[in-house]
């Protein structure tokens, strides 16, 4: 499973999407699109927003903290 997290320095959204990972022992692959543009494109391109978190979930989009997509798409 690839889990892909496009975040932003200081966005509590992103840290508590990050957090619930962790909790559950899931590994992801964070960018950060206020330091890179070319991935900041790649998140507007996949999801169609601008905000963070974006998450790709095996090419799954979930826009935002949402903890019962996250659960239902990592079957938890």
């Amino acid at each position: 499973m690839e889990i892909i997290i496009y975040t932003a320095e200081g966005c509590p959204w992103c840290k508590k999407t990050k957090e619930f990972l962790k909790q559950h022992n899931i590994k992801y692959k964070e960018i950060d699109v206020g330091k890179n543009k070319k991935a900041a494109e790649e998140m507007v391109k996949k999801s169609g927003h601008m905000g963070v978190p974006v998450i790709d979930i095996n090419g799954k989009i979930i826009i935002g903290f949402n903890e019962e997509k996250l659960k239902e798409r990592l079957k938890l």
